[in-house]
């Protein structure tokens, strides 16, 4: 049998590809190949859960866009499916005098992204929160927790109903491209199909290159490091609680995540990783740092942001510089309060000059559509995601 698409790729983007493009054109037949034995395993679900309301990102960019319309479908997608959710909201605290312009700066970028907030001052934010301490905070009520791997899930699940076929513990081994068709190798077997979209995170570039497509860029993972504080302090904060970012860096800093569970998780930071499915305590893959070593993107990067690389590595190897940036907020968490918990990672993509990929990236063939980076939030933003690769389907194939 040939299939009209097979979509690479079970977490979140992947999925909501396969369920939107199953309910655009019902008729067509549909596989989704994921390796893992279930979905949502690698970054969908080693992430903080934050259904996020798009404060940080460019004004008219794809981030921006789709996340605004990522929070209203995330919401209604789980009032549909009963899946629990809580809009607790965020407090981006200032700390000190240029954390305060900063976050003027900030609230003026949400005014542009129209994005409900409000400004607290010292007394303000001590009223909302009687264990953050801070100079002032931005208030965004619209931020939520979810868990998204249920959410994946359940998107498998309405894709199957609609007649859509899924095919775990499915390694693509090779893709062939063809006049008329692509032909898909994996441990499972050889599929055949018209088109393909594939959705592949971390090994994005990797099956990129199986196709005989070139790009300028590669995949570097960044190691995100969390904690978890004990049970005794779940009632620690009544928000999010996020520094003011430094504008000058690609990553948001250490903050304090209520999850849907109820627990309240610290961090992350973020560490170059030498493994990139490495959510263990030692993470060592061979293949994946002689890739990273031999990328002169790599070096560049490297090089680009060397002080505050070696400043987040030496708080991964020791907990006290980890727990003096919650405590520049938080001053009552303590040392012991911080557990061990699973880490996430990122899949950055890197261009050859060095420059950190921060919108979405496409890489695309006659027959395929390859995302090549669905930065965050992309979790938040997996349906309207969903629907705009289905929208490039509809231009790309079908004209």
């Amino acid at each position: 049998m040939i299939y009209d698409y097979i979509i690479i790729g079970g977490g979140i983007v992947g999925v909501s590809t396969a369920w939107q493009l199953k309910q655009r054109y019902p008729d067509k037949k549909v596989l989704l190949l994921e390796k893992e034995s279930e979905f949502a395993t690698h970054q969908t679900g080693h992430n903080s859960g934050v259904i996020h309301a798009g404060v940080y990102y460019e004004p008219g960019s794809l981030k921006a866009k789709f996340c605004r319309a990522g929070v209203d479908a995330t919401i209604n997608f789980c009032q549909q499916h009963n899946i629990p959710f809580n809009q607790c909201g965020k407090l981006l605290v200032a700390t000190n005098e240029l954390e305060v312009k900063r976050m003027e700066a900030l609230y003026q970028r949400c005014q542009k992204n129209n994005i409900e907030v409000e400004l607290l001052d010292k007394q303000q934010l001590k009223i909302e929160e009687p264990n953050i301490t801070g100079l002032g905070a931005i208030l965004v009520r619209s931020t939520g927790i979810v868990d998204y791997q249920l959410i994946t899930i359940k998107m498998a699940q309405e894709f199957q109903s609609l007649g859509g076929e899924c095919r775990l513990n499915t390694k693509v081994t090779q893709l062939k491209e063809t006049a008329e068709e692509i032909r898909v190798s994996t441990n499972q077997g050889e599929f055949s199909s018209r088109y393909l979209i594939t959705c592949s995170g971390l090994m994005a570039d990797r099956v990129v290159k199986m196709l005989d497509i070139k790009v300028d860029f590669q995949i570097v993972p960044f190691r995100g490091e969390y904690y978890q504080l004990p049970a005794n302090k779940n009632a620690i904060v009544n928000h999010l609680i996020y520094p003011i970012p430094d504008p000058t860096l690609p990553f948001l800093g250490v903050h304090l995540t209520r999850m849907i569970d109820g627990s309240v998780t610290v961090g992350p930071n973020a560490v170059l990783g030498f493994k990139r499915e490495g959510y263990g305590k030692v993470n060592i893959n061979l293949r994946d740092i002689k890739e990273m070593v031999m990328f002169a993107g790599f070096w560049k990067v490297l090089w680009k942001n060397l002080s505050s690389g070696i400043t987040e590595f030496k708080n991964s190897l020791f907990k006290k510089g980890y727990l003096t940036l919650v405590r520049k907020y938080c001053p009552s968490i303590e040392l012991s309060d911080l557990k061990s918990y699973p880490a996430g990672i990122r899949a950055q993509a890197v261009m050859n000059d060095g420059s950190l990929v921060h919108d979405f990236l496409f890489a695309n063939s006659e027959r395929t559509i390859n995302v090549c980076n669905a930065p965050s939030p992309a979790a938040t933003s997996a349906i309207p995601i969903g629907g705009y690769i289905v929208d490039k389907v509809s231009e790309h194939f079908c004209s």
